[in-house]
């Protein structure tokens, strides 16, 4: 294995289409990984372990409340659309504070960040286990996503300036695996512990979540500060530019590739993430489904997204990104379709599957090309892709939850299947223009 050189990796993402550069590399991660495998060291792996955690514990924290809408809105004597503020003013606190984030992460250390924002996290979900009305349960959210908002896209971050170019998107894949698992264990434990023992045990849940993973990366965090001269895992070394935020920001979003990718990125955030949360609900209102179970089958979208992840290494050289994006969409819209006409709930478990399997496929290769859009300021870069992500969540989750009262779920379940499709026919239209220039 050759010594990882951040600076010449950065000039050759330079000068190298960065998507195909990407899966170019992907494509012989495989070989090139048994052949060099001390590349990456054993605390830098159990860093990028720890790491999957926080990334699975944020994701559980946002889709936690998606079963328990229903519940909400009979206890707090409020609307569907009023009880759905919990996901969606969470989203866009969510989306905001990535703006915040990504600067401090390149100036104060990506790790040390998501640290104490995990520990933050408890506190917002310590409050949401005493809520006494909606008003101050959206105040915890508010808490709960200020810290939840530093650990995916730093943790991503981290790992791009840490791990080397060729071994980057499997490790990618693997801090994917914890959000992909936080979406299946938040949607289905927000169900059952709501059906079970009540919607406060699940932010009890979280209290000790968010606690237990924060202190095994604080115990992390005081290796790596005190083998950083030496060996191991030190704070990655990539050429550091720290201009004013705003100034950095536009730089990035006035180029025309990160430009585009921004905008996907706000309709897969509505019409993935945000229509998503509406799922449950629909499956509960239309099949007359408990909410553990409805929870319950809307958490294998989240499994289809682990399988995906098992399935990666050998799609993608096969498909490319234009083919992983066409198909990703397709097999979105036609499982929306399925689970949102089909009026019994049997096709609604392999929809659901199905449906996860092409969303993570899509959402893999806007992931890939986030993470190289600016190298020489990626944290900056991938807060900026997950800003607009889920500021595109908040809006879908808003958009929907008004519209099912003008034209109903099964509709509004439709329309987000069907738009993701789209959209992923365009990205591979243009992926494939933009590989022939």
């Amino acid at each position: 294995m050759f010594a990882y050189n951040p600076i010449q990796r950065g000039c050759v993402a330079r000068y190298l289409d960065p998507g195909l550069f990407t899966f170019m590399t992907s494509a012989a991660a495989h070989s090139a990984t048994r052949a060099s495998s001390s590349s990456i060291s054993p605390a830098t792996r159990r860093s990028i372990l720890l790491l999957s955690c926080a990334t699975f514990s944020s994701m559980v924290a946002q889709r936690i409340c998606d079963a328990m809408l229903p519940e909400l809105s009979r206890v707090f004597a409020v609307s569907l659309a009023q009880a759905a503020q919990v996901v969606s003013v969470f989203a866009v606190t969510y989306g905001i504070a990535q703006l915040f984030y990504g600067p401090l992460g390149d100036r104060l250390g990506k790790f040390r960040i998501v640290t104490f924002a995990a520990l933050g996290c408890s506190v917002g979900s310590a409050l949401a286990v005493f809520a006494t009305s909606l008003d101050v349960l959206l105040l915890a959210r508010i808490m709960m996503a200020l810290g939840a908002a530093a650990l995916i896209p730093l943790a991503m971050a981290w790992v791009g300036d840490t791990v080397p170019a060729h071994e980057l998107q499997e490790m990618l894949t693997r801090t994917g695996l914890g959000s992909t698992l936080g979406i299946v264990c938040g949607q289905l434990l927000g169900g059952l512990l709501t059906d079970a023992l009540g919607w406060r045990w699940a932010f009890a849940f979280l209290v000790l979540l968010f606690g237990a993973v924060g202190s095994l990366l604080w115990g992390d965090l005081r290796r790596q500060q005190r083998l950083a001269p030496a060996v191991a895992v030190p704070e990655p070394q990539a050429p550091v530019v720290h201009p004013h935020f705003l100034k950095q920001a536009w730089r990035i979003a006035s180029r025309p590739w990160p430009r585009t990718i921004l905008l996907l990125a706000v309709i897969e955030g509505a019409m993935g993430f945000g229509v998503l949360a509406m799922w449950a609900s629909h499956l509960h209102h239309a099949l007359g489904l408990s909410l553990s179970v409805s929870g319950a089958i809307v958490a294998l979208f989240g499994l289809g997204g682990v399988g995906y992840m098992a399935a990666g290494r050998a799609l993608i050289p096969r498909l490319g990104q234009h083919g992983l994006v066409l198909l990703g969409g397709g097999l979105v819209g036609i499982s929306a379709l399925a689970l949102a006409y089909i009026p019994h709930w049997g096709p609604a478990i392999p929809a659901s599957l199905v449906g996860g399997f092409g969303f993570f496929m899509f959402h893999n290769v806007m992931q890939a090309n986030a993470t190289q859009m600016a190298p020489e300021a990626r944290g900056t870069a991938v807060s900026l892709f997950a800003s607009f992500l889920f500021l595109g969540q908040s809006l879908g989750v808003v958009l929907a939850a008004a519209l099912i009262g003008w034209i109903g779920s099964s509709a509004v379940v439709a329309l987000g299947g069907g738009v993701m499709a789209v959209e992923g026919a365009y990205f591979a239209w243009v992926l494939r223009r933009r590989d022939k220039n």
